[in-house]
């Protein structure tokens, strides 16, 4: 993700995958413990309102919106760990499986 983007401003985001389909809006973000830098969005979804977590290494802010390279499907399937608490290393695990990601970072 862009460094020089202060996360509190992606608070209200509108969020956006890969195709230019509506996520939803940027409802939290979570750092990294160990660097402190931006690691997740929680986005809230539209319909039934779920917050659903998604990489933000290499989303980027494109105008006023989030573009994550993900398909929308994916995200919507992503594992519901609920949001307003700190993410355990498991949880965290369980993303990074789930989005493909590399575990060493």
């Amino acid at each position: 993700m862009q460094t020089d983007i202060d996360p509190r401003t992606l608070i209200g985001r509108k969020a956006f995958d890969r195709e230019g389909a509506k996520i939803g809006t940027v409802d939290e973000v979570y750092l990294d413990d160990a660097t402190g830098e931006p690691e997740w969005a929680a986005v809230r979804t539209g319909l039934f309102s779920r917050d659903v977590f998604v990489p933000l290494e290499p989303s980027e802010v494109v105008g006023d919106a989030l573009r994550v390279p993900y398909d929308r499907a994916l995200i919507k399937d992503a594992p519901d760990l609920g949001v307003g608490r700190h993410l355990s290393p498991e949880q965290e695990l369980q993303l990074y499986h789930h989005y493909g990601l590399d575990v060493t970072g």
